[in-house]
């Protein structure tokens, strides 16, 4: 494998949940460039490669993209392997559709590798399924941040049906509250705030849309973190939602 970009998913944090086609990747690697997110335990499949911290987050000093994306365009001319590994999949809010567009518009070769999303994976560690038979007919991925600062279509969000995932909100816990609320979401609504999916420091704090901001601040709450919003994620509830799903007596 020669000059080529591999933009591969690293997961939510738990080394275990690196994907095989990802770890094949990482040790064809000869450069690996790395996301702050991304746990520094999955380096272990790539030991002769050169890493290449290139970390992106929210409210810290950030590498600016188009050098991220110059560097691998670089190498990739220079007929090397190079991963770009990001956290979660690089399809979800990682920019990979847009990194991929931009290399092959330039003649590189490029694979894009899903990894497990921090929404999925911190979820199904608190014992929350985002989809239910019976109570969510599906799932909605969104991000509090938008390239424009605009607002989300709360409406749309609220009359969905389905449940709401939300990634880089702790920030904006107060404009989420709102904007849901005053959409029509019941104010009782339960909330999961997730933080440090998949990791042995994940915590959880269960809470409702009317409160969430307030409980958050009191769980002392700190990115990374996901909010999954729905009826899925009403604490303690759901052997007894699958029950009822399932028509069990």
């Amino acid at each position: 494998m020669n000059a080529k970009i591999w933009l591969v998913g690293a997961g939510p944090g738990d080394p275990e949940l690196l994907t095989l086609k990802a770890v094949r990747a990482l040790r064809e690697a000869q450069v690996v460039m790395i996301d702050d997110l991304v746990n520094p335990a999955v380096l272990e499949h790539c030991p002769g490669a050169r890493v290449i911290a290139v970390g992106k987050r929210g409210g810290c000093r950030s590498t600016p993209q188009a050098f991220i994306q110059r560097l691998m365009l670089r190498h990739a001319r220079q007929g090397r392997c190079v991963v770009r590994l990001k956290g979660g999949d690089p399809c979800i809010f990682g920019r990979g559709g847009e990194e991929a567009l931009w290399l092959q518009q330039r003649g590189i070769e490029v694979e894009l590798v899903n990894g497990i999303t921090a929404g999925l994976a911190g979820a199904t560690q608190c014992g929350i399924p985002l989809t239910l038979r019976g109570v969510s007919r599906g799932v909605t991925l969104v991000t509090a941040h938008t390239q424009d600062d605009s607002e989300l279509n709360w409406a749309g969000l609220t009359q969905g049906g389905t449940t709401l995932v939300v990634y880089m909100g702790v920030a904006r816990l107060g404009d989420i509250r709102r904007g849901l609320l005053e959409a029509g979401m019941a104010a009782d609504m339960p909330v999961a705030m997730i933080e440090n999916a998949s990791l042995p420091s994940q915590r959880e704090c269960r809470s409702t849309l009317l409160e969430m901001a307030m409980d958050a601040t009191a769980f002392a709450l700190r990115s990374p973190a996901v909010l999954v919003i729905g009826e899925v994620a009403r604490q303690g509830a759901v052997v007894e939602l699958v029950t009822a799903a399932v028509g069990v007596a």
